[in-house]
């Protein structure tokens, strides 16, 4: 059985890579390649939606697809906690969508490692850099890793002197802050200060080819998902 796949954002760096793998991955085929034209009608018929765009696109492109029958792949950034509850509440029992703030596996390892880390220490800051093309700051993987932190801590982090502006935005009490730089693909520090010594966990990606074992994971899977799945950590075994 051939899994048609919809991508909304193909003209863009992550869609026309996901276009690419699904082209030559045994058992998928391209069904609709959506750009900023495209009429949402074009992804009726597909098996799943994969959506890398940005979170106004997004938010309408995946209730759409919910709506006519679509399983979701999202990849864009901007759903956070709140919205998420929010979509978790819409979503047909028959139906799942997979939320992946990064598709990196090497990502995610990080964060799953910032997460143990995390309760170990009360000083944490984030600093994540990527491509200065990215329209929003902080990245949805920042979130995920400050949102992650504070979950495995049971309580968010009290970092001083938040009011701050320089300190960065602040996320489940941890700040992080942003940078984007010509040049820089993406590129994550998670940084605990403890008495005497620092903790530095860190994920370069080198290029989007770093993307490719997640994307093929997350199609791979998405058909059987139900209800709504955050993060590839559980399809590696990672857990929640």
């Amino acid at each position: 059985m051939t899994v048609s796949v919809a991508i909304s954002g193909a003209t863009g760096r992550m869609g026309t890579l996901i276009r690419g793998l699904v082209d030559d991955l045994d058992g998928f085929e391209v069904h609709a390649a959506l750009d900023s034209s495209s009429a949402l009608d074009e992804m009726l018929g597909a098996d799943v939606l994969i959506d890398v765009t940005h979170f106004d696109v997004s938010e309408r492109a995946t209730r759409f697809a919910l709506e006519h029958g679509l399983n979701v792949i999202v990849g864009t950034s901007g759903w956070g906690q709140d919205r998420l509850a929010e979509l978790e509440s819409t979503i047909p029992a028959e139906r799942g969508v997979l939320v992946v703030p990064n598709f990196s596996v090497g990502s995610v390892l990080s964060t799953h490692l910032a997460s143990i880390a995390g309760k170990f220490y009360d000083s944490i800051e984030i600093l994540e850099a990527h491509h200065d093309r990215k329209v929003d700051s902080p990245s949805g993987t920042a979130v995920r890793t400050a949102e992650a932190i504070a979950h495995a801590r049971g309580s968010e982090v009290s970092s001083p002197n938040t009011d701050q502006r320089a300190r960065g935005e602040i996320v489940a009490g941890i700040p992080i802050h942003a940078l984007r730089l010509r040049g820089v693909v993406a590129d994550q520090q998670v940084i605990f200060g403890g008495e005497g010594e620092l903790v530095n966990i860190r994920h370069e990606t080198l290029s989007n080819r770093a993307y490719v074992h997640g994307i093929t994971l997350a199609l791979q899977q998405a058909s059987t998902q139900r209800g709504l799945t955050v993060g590839l950590d559980a399809l590696l075994g990672l857990g929640g």
